[in-house]
């Protein structure tokens, strides 16, 4: 693991000692420079969980990905400045109700170090959540901005639930237990997502990012920008265009890729 080289790309240039306070601020600037995307998807390009492949694509190409990519790549990185790691699998909420399987998505849970205490919910794969780590405390509300978000204990199962405005309804996220996995456990799962027409991630193209101020989004061929209560949508005419956006918002430059 080239840390340094991790560290450029998420434009970090704060402490390396693993504390929280380091933590949170590791978690917000991948936020920030890594987008959340499943463009190879689209592209028919075979997605790959082994360590120096998923270094080269998000660190030394620039790219991002979805949750087995990034989070498992972020879960290295915290494991080399000190943190102790754990990879959790999650079932996602479902439109229809309940959750879905077992390593549907993939989640961290990083102990508190240096004499800290205290469990952390860490998530740098999840799209449009919480910016900042959550303390794995049951039924504690805990806000980051506008959002507030919750954490439910039943039996061995915890449920993630995010309200976005004070006068909202909570609404589930996901569903973990905290055992812990290894990296090839989620191989099927990944497969799974990136083949298979029942997936979100075979329908549509998504390529997101959070800012400091909101939210920079293309969906299909929708660009959606938020900033505060701000929030314009345009759509986008044709390929080229797509193209343009995606390096002038992302950095990202597919034929070079």
């Amino acid at each position: 693991m080239n840390i340094d080289a991790y560290l450029a790309r998420i434009d970090y240039a704060g402490q390396r000692t693993p504390t929280a306070a380091t933590l949170a601020a590791l978690q917000q600037a991948h936020l920030y420079a890594v987008p959340f995307e499943n463009l190879d998807i689209g592209r028919g390009v075979a997605l790959s969980l082994e360590p120096a492949a998923l270094f080269a694509k998000v660190v030394t190409r620039r790219r991002g990905g979805f949750c087995y990519e990034l989070n498992g790549l972020f879960a290295r990185l915290l494991r080399a400045l000190g943190y102790d790691v754990t990879l959790l699998a999650a079932g996602v909420a479902r439109a229809t109700g309940g959750f879905g399987p077992e390593f549907d998505h993939m989640t961290l849970l990083v102990r508190a170090p240096l004499g800290e205490v205290g469990l952390w919910l860490v998530d740098v794969g999840f799209g449009d959540s919480f910016g900042l780590p959550l303390r794995l405390e049951a039924n504690v509300v805990q806000t980051q901005g506008g959002r507030s978000y919750r954490l439910d204990q039943a039996a061995e199962h915890w449920t993630l639930y995010e309200r976005l405005a004070a006068d909202a309804a909570w609404e589930p996220q996901y569903r973990f237990t905290l055992a812990s996995h290894d990296f090839g456990e989620y191989d099927e799962m990944c497969y799974y997502h990136q083949t298979s027409p029942d997936s979100s991630f075979t329908r549509r193209r998504i390529c997101s990012r959070a800012t400091p101020t909101g939210r920079i989004t293309l969906s299909d061929a929708r660009l959606i920008i938020t900033a505060g209560s701000e929030r314009t949508e345009q759509v986008l005419p044709d390929a080229a265009t797509v193209a343009q956006v995606l390096r002038e918002h992302f950095g990202i430059a597919l034929g070079d890729d």
